[in-house]
């Protein structure tokens, strides 16, 4: 029978996991607040950072596509892993051992876990090859290039060896099966049975943001061998080549730092570059360069302002020339600016480092050119400039070019340019670059109305999510807003508050509805109090359409930035509100004390309810 993690485990694998750390491996994070984190969503594609991580909460919130969770479904949504493999993953991270129910041993919880093992497996076999006498072509091959051992240890390197199973016996002495191996893309099915998919190669390891192995990329080294220059990790599970950049492993902690990413081509210009002290280089593996790189680089960057730099490298042969235009195809999708960096002699970064030493990496990326001014002068060498038809064509081709510059200040500049290049009146290219930005514009019209207006036959819409309460539908009326930030606080910050005030606090009337059913949620879990499941019992108490609100609170910055006073800000902001509560009740007794005749008994308990609710207010307002 399948084991079941102990749930005193799982309680304590989170509370002893920072969820900003575990998210930071994902998403470059930037303060909020105090104990506020902020980033682009990882989990739709966005221009400022709406996506909120709590790390005192243990709670994650996108305020634009309102995903929200703990670390636990973090990883699920961010890996695709099972509830079981995300607690797992994490114990391993914090070295923390986990005990199992109904079976007592550790079982496996998904096949993901064991393709990720087998593939460390693999990882650290083939580095072990490396150092062994039949790998001498493949130290040969990195020697000729300028990497060393060292080199070859930092970047994992290892080598497959030329015979047909030394892998597949290798993994299945540590437990591994053929199945395991298959699903791994590590060895390959035919006609002669099961063999090793990679055989006589060099080989570098593919890894996610946070170091584990995916898959694999093989260099070829013989003569003999018939297979592609390079061979790498089919699609499985783990391994999808459009949404993984080699060296990104490496590289994150510097491009978050440095806003700036430089995108080369191979796995031994990524080398080159890191060695010659541009760390921020990456590079696709067997495709390219696309939107889910983008969304990859625009998480790591945090690449919310046009303060960051892409640096693209691209061979000067007409595939990198294609490969410079699908680029900037995608360009506008960054808010960072975009530039290319080619050598005038045509060589890769790592043949530049090998002839000319790691100074001409570096002369290299300084001298990029923005991307457009490169895509215009490509543009423009396609057409015979001297004649009027050539600069026709010309005009009509590099038009739309300057019209997409996203910053319009830069337009007028570069049509001058394009005016000067072309030999050509300047109001004429004008009114190209102008009608270019038309004819895009009124596409994205089209295509906005076309998707209105969809016929029977168009496919169904998806059915619309349930309607959730949110921070945003809130009146932004002073009473209204001191009810949501007394709640934030009592949410986020209980332990600043003594047991009689909080209890006082979340007893007091609240006159929007949708912040009276948090109240009501906080009244009933104040048993959790002081533990780590006293958001989340909040958050299961109230009604379907408003743990997203128990989440914004829970998550949101707090108004007060000063940390030291934090804790005066969250008594302040509780008394408030009990103080505006202790207001209605004397309003409402007033109002039944005019109504009673001085003679009824009534009048007389109206009264010592009054001299009570003026009590409470002064001994409210001494404590502050």
């Amino acid at each position: 029978m399948a084991g079941r993690i102990r749930q005193s485990d799982v309680e304590e694998v989170k509370a002893r996991t920072n969820i900003g750390d575990v998210v930071g491996d994902y998403v470059s994070l930037k303060s909020a607040g105090v104990g506020s984190l902020k980033g682009l969503c990882p989990f739709h594609d966005e221009r400022s950072p709406s996506f909120h991580v709590r790390p005192t909460v243990g709670l994650y919130h996108c305020f634009g596509c309102g995903e929200s969770g703990d670390v636990y479904s973090f990883l699920q949504k961010m890996d695709h892993v099972t509830f079981a493999e995300s607690v797992e993953r994490l114990a391993q991270r914090i070295g923390y051992p986990l005990s199992y129910e109904e079976g007592g041993g550790k079982v496996d919880h998904g096949n993901r876990a064991r393709l990720f093992a087998a593939n460390q497996a693999a990882a650290e076999y083939f580095q072990q090859q490396l150092h062994d006498g039949d790998a001498d072509l493949g130290r040969r091959f990195l020697g000729e290039r300028g990497f060393d051992a060292a080199a070859a240890d930092h970047f994992g390197i290892g080598f497959a060896p030329a015979g047909w199973d030394h892998l597949m016996k290798a993994l299945r002495s540590r437990g591994f099966s053929d199945e395991e191996m298959l699903a791994a893309g590590l060895v390959s099915s035919g006609d002669r049975g099961v063999y090793d998919r990679f055989r006589g190669r060099l080989i570098w390891p593919i890894r996610d943001t946070t170091g584990q192995v995916l898959g694999f990329g093989a260099r070829r080294l013989r003569d003999d061998d018939k297979g592609p220059k390079y061979l790498n990790t089919p699609e499985t599970a783990i391994y999808h080549k459009a949404q993984v950049l080699y060296g990104l492993d490496l590289a994150k902690r510097d491009i978050s730092r440095g806003k700036r990413v430089v995108v080369v081509e191979g796995y031994t210009d990524v080398m080159a570059c890191h060695l010659a002290g541009e760390t921020t280089a990456v590079a696709t593996c067997g495709t390219s360069f696309g939107v889910d790189h983008i969304k990859m680089i625009r998480r790591v960057m945090g690449d919310d302002s046009a303060t960051g730099e892409v640096i693209f490298t691209f061979d000067p042969d007409e595939a990198g020339q294609k490969a410079a235009t699908r680029a900037f195809g995608e360009e506008k999708r960054f808010s960072a600016q975009t530039y290319v960096a080619v050598s005038s002699d045509g060589l890769d970064p790592c043949d530049l480092r090998l002839n000319r030493g790691d100074g001409a990496i570096r002369k290299l990326v300084d001298g990029r050119e923005p991307m457009f001014e490169f895509i215009i002068r490509r543009t423009l060498a396609g057409f015979d400039l001297e004649t009027v038809e050539g600069r026709v064509g010309a005009l009509r081709a590099a038009a739309p070019v300057v019209a997409e510059i996203r910053d319009p200040s830069l337009r007028p500049g570069y049509t001058r340019v394009l005016a000067k290049q072309l030999g050509m009146e300047l109001d004429e290219v004008a009114r190209a670059v102008r009608a270019a930005g038309g004819a895009a514009a009124g596409g994205s019209q089209n295509s906005a109305r076309d998707a209105r207006q969809q016929g029977p036959g168009a496919p169904a819409a998806e059915p619309p999510r349930e309607r959730q309460a949110s921070l945003n539908d809130l009146p932004k009326d002073p009473s209204t807003r001191l009810e949501q930030d007394a709640l934030r606080a009592i949410l986020q910050l209980p332990q600043h508050l003594e047991r009689p005030m909080l209890e006082r606090a979340v007893q007091s009337s609240v006159a929007n509805s949708s912040l009276a059913v948090v109240r009501d949620a906080m009244s009933v879990s104040l048993d959790h109090l002081g533990t780590n499941a006293w958001l989340e019992t909040v958050i299961a108490q109230v009604p379907p359409g408003f743990d997203g609100l128990v989440r914004e609170l829970g998550v949101s910055p707090l108004p007060e930035t000063n940390e030291e006073k934090l804790p005066s800000y969250v008594r302040d902001i509780a008394r408030a509100l009990i103080d505006r509560d202790l207001l209605g009740r004397k309003a409402a007794l007033l109002g039944s004390l005019r109504r009673t005749d001085p003679r009824d008994e009534s009048h007389r308990e109206i009264t010592r309810q009054l001299a009570d609710v003026e009590a409470e207010r002064r001994a409210l307002r001494a404590e502050a």
